[in-house]
């Protein structure tokens, strides 16, 4: 049986070396990129037996990204496109005051036409777990009922459902996230949300504890997740709380750190650790990826391990 199935888009991630300007490239580097194939990978990596489901087109592009996952241990199980597109988007990496700016050219790419008669969805339901993120329903109408129905799958043969809610700006308004994600609370067992966006997407307020319970409290989920960037995590289970620091880190590509922490907490806590235990190795394959260029978590059990033996021991649980 399949630990872990992840269902999305993942794309071509152009950036130029270092902190060079996209208008004076000479040259591009390239990565396979995409929240829900990052999870995949890490908790790959990290000893999960990792699916992951999407719609490519056929064509050097598209088998680029397929080659990439498969050499990491992810199985791609895809839908072959011999006419759609391959999404990508363009990453300019910069430090303050300029910041980090991202470019998509994601329009009609193959994934956007993926439904469930396509899909593989017998690997959902013989999965342990079933991951997603509310990027997936927010590229188009077709991917907002395909993310209902594989939620439905999951629910129907008892496979744990995690939703990272992954808010993206550049692809819809809060009102417009939080209508439509809302909707899809009742098929999940396990929230992840940035405390960010529980304020700005769901409309939530008070501390972190506080907005965990609220949402646990209105859905019902077995587990809820609070990340909360440089001050860390907190998760809320059964009524009882558990918070996690960061581990520090020199910051060399920040993008993917959050989809690298679900997908180390993801391979402890399905595998039975608890979630104190879970979370502090989450944070530590986070503050790994924040040292590896790419969106990727190209991390080993090991090395998590060493960071989480030899670094400060911030977790609380009460």
């Amino acid at each position: 049986m399949t630990d872990l199935v992840t269902f999305g888009e993942s794309m071509l991630r152009l950036s130029p070396p270092g902190q060079q300007r996209l208008e004076a490239m000479d040259s591009l580097d390239v990565h396979v990129a995409g929240a829900e194939s990052n999870v995949a990978v890490a908790a790959e990596r990290l000893g999960l037996d990792t699916v992951w489901l999407s719609k490519l087109p056929d064509s050097p592009l598209g088998r680029r990204v397929t080659s990439a996952l498969g050499n990491h241990g992810v199985d791609p199980h895809i839908v072959w496109d011999d006419h759609a597109r391959m999404g990508t988007y363009y990453v300019e990496m910069a430090g303050k005051p300029r910041g980090t700016n991202v470019i998509y050219d994601r329009a009609d790419a193959a994934v956007t036409t993926a439904t469930t008669d396509e899909l593989e969805t017998d690997r959902v339901a013989e999965a342990d777990a079933y991951y997603t993120s509310g990027i997936t329903p927010a590229l188009s109408d077709t991917l907002l009922e395909t993310s209902r129905e594989l939620l439905a799958i999951a629910g129907e043969h008892d496979t744990t459902t995690v939703f990272d809610v992954n808010y993206r700006s550049k692809l819809w308004s809060p009102a417009d996230a939080r209508d439509t994600l809302e909707e899809l609370f009742a098929d999940i067992d396990v929230l992840v949300v940035a405390e960010r966006d529980a304020r700005n997407v769901l409309d939530r307020e008070g501390d972190a504890e506080a907005i965990a319970r609220d949402l646990a409290g209105e859905f019902d989920f077995d587990l809820t997740l609070i990340t909360r960037g440089g001050e860390g995590s907190l998760a809320l289970a059964d009524g009882e709380v558990s918070e996690q620091g960061v581990f520090e880190a020199d910051e060399y590509d920040t993008v993917g750190t959050g989809d690298a922490f679900v997908g180390g907490f993801l391979s402890q806590w399905l595998t039975g650790a608890s979630v104190p235990d879970a979370l502090e190795y989450g944070a530590a394959t986070a503050s790994l990826k924040r040292t590896i260029p790419g969106d990727v978590a190209l991390v080993t059990p090991d090395e998590v391990r060493r960071v989480v033996d030899q670094g400060e021991q911030s977790g609380i649980s009460r």
